[in-house]
């Protein structure tokens, strides 16, 4: 007959603490049981989020964040008790916890709380489209302690630590709206009509699929410059909320369907070139020579 007694033995002893196998094997139930319980919560808000018309996907995933780590919070100290530490001993737990923070947990502990910043200010969330720098452009994936999961258009995963998110300049897309306008540059020779070149580009624009027409986000034509060789121009056109996080896409259609539109009203698009003057005198002296 099976008896606990027989599993039940001393691990350590240190004076009048002792640590016995019954007490780690319960500290991990604990831990394994505080898992499942997490993982179960979550999926209940999930499985009660999804018939709640005002819960967003980012709530939900916010709000399960915050509850998971909670959980885990008070599942570690019930574990622990198993163990037989005395909680009123706290003065050496922060002892310890600001020695170890102070050889080398800055960074973790940093990224964390930057993680629990960006969770309950909701700068960021999941499904956001933002950019970092120009090589790093991609969607908000998950938000975890130590580090976000943003992913690019080439389907390339990236792990930028939370304290990189608050300290440094994040250019959030789709923060406030999901919509947004692109401004696509191009030229044409001089002496081109200029409103049958913004005709034909308003054309194209239209005759992109995304492209928005409401009140005030109507496509515009815009003159931008002189250049050596060409007058410059820039398409501003708004788009739908799915093409914005497309935006290599979203560029190449729009030349595509100007180039069109240029060739169909025999616009000339310019090539670089250069006028060259040729003195008189030195021509007469080259002949005299």
């Amino acid at each position: 007959m099976f008896s606990l007694e027989k599993i039940d033995f001393v691990l350590f002893s240190s004076g009048e603490y002792s640590l016995s196998s019954l007490a780690v094997l319960a500290f991990v139930l604990a831990v394994v049981l505080t898992y499942v319980v997490s993982r179960l919560m979550r999926k209940g808000l999930t499985s009660w989020a999804s018939n709640e018309n005002g819960m967003t996907n980012a709530h939900v995933y916010t709000l399960g964040r915050i509850m998971h780590y909670l959980v885990l919070l008070v599942g570690l100290l019930f574990a622990i008790s198993f163990l037989g530490f005395d909680f009123s001993k706290l003065a050496i737990v922060a002892g310890a916890l600001g020695i170890g923070i102070g050889l080398g947990l800055q960074n973790i502990v940093n990224n964390f709380v930057s993680g629990l910043v960006i969770l309950f200010e909701k700068s960021l969330k999941v499904g956001d489209f933002i950019e970092i720098n120009e090589e790093l452009v991609g969607e908000v994936i998950e938000i975890n302690m130590r580090a976000t999961l943003i992913r690019t258009n080439d389907n390339v995963d990236i792990l930028v630590p939370n304290s990189e998110l608050i300290g440094g300049m994040v250019t959030n897309w789709t923060l406030e709206e999901n919509i947004r306008r692109f401004r696509i540059s191009f030229s044409v020779a001089y002496g081109s009509d200029k409103e049958m070149v913004k005709k034909s580009i308003l054309e194209a624009a239209h005759a992109v699929p995304y492209t928005l027409n409401a009140k005030g986000r109507e496509p515009q034509v815009w003159m931008t410059g002189f250049g050596d060789s060409a007058l410059h121009f820039t398409l501003g056109v708004w788009v739908s909320p799915q093409q914005v996080k497309r935006p290599t896409a979203l560029t190449s259609d729009c030349l595509w369907a100007i180039d069109d539109s240029l060739r169909k009203y025999a616009i000339e698009i310019p090539f670089p070139q250069r006028d060259l003057h040729i003195r008189s005198d030195i021509r007469q002296q080259s002949v005299e020579s």
